[in-house]
């Protein structure tokens, strides 16, 4: 893990010099979301390659982000988060959750609904299953996108195939 940039014991000024940019977050996201290639990183994040690099290299240096090779010829990689990667998933549920709350208009709708695999309640914003009164982790939730997320997603990848 490389050094701080302000060394204090404060864990919020330590996690946000780990994870405080956009394009660190938006790397998480999609690899949540099960996108590894650098390709589809960089269309559904709208990064320059020389961002996303950058961007990838701290995560790995930072032991966030894993690299596996899956083409030797040519040499390529595809991402993988660690467990430390992965131990963030509550600050992207957070994140989320206060992003559906005030940062879009109600008439646009979740961008994905979730529902808990277990009896197909929807769940609320916080991954709280009204029915089983639980939080439900993340490997019990069943995403729904929108209609119109998903024609987004698609629209950036054929967008970045173009380009």
């Amino acid at each position: 893990m490389r050094a701080l940039e302000h060394p204090t014991l404060c864990p919020i000024a330590r996690s946000t010099d780990l994870m405080g940019d956009r394009w660190s977050l938006l790397v998480i996201r999609e690899l949540f979301m099960g996108l590894s290639r650098f390709h589809d990183l960089q269309a559904q994040t709208g990064a320059t390659p020389q961002l996303l690099t950058a961007r990838l290299k701290r995560l790995q240096a930072d032991g966030l982000v894993e690299r596996q090779a899956y083409s030797q010829r040519p040499l390529r990689y595809e991402y993988r988060l660690t467990q430390m990667g992965r131990d963030l998933m509550p600050v992207i549920l957070a994140l989320r959750a206060w992003g559906e709350k005030w940062c879009k208009t109600p008439d646009e709708g979740l961008a994905v609904r979730m529902f808990h695999r277990a009896c197909s309640t929807e769940l609320d914003l916080d991954y709280r299953c009204p029915k089983c009164a639980m939080t439900v982790p993340w490997g019990e939730a069943q995403p729904w996108p929108n209609p119109a997320y998903i024609e987004e997603r698609q629209q950036r990848a054929a967008e970045f195939g173009r380009a």
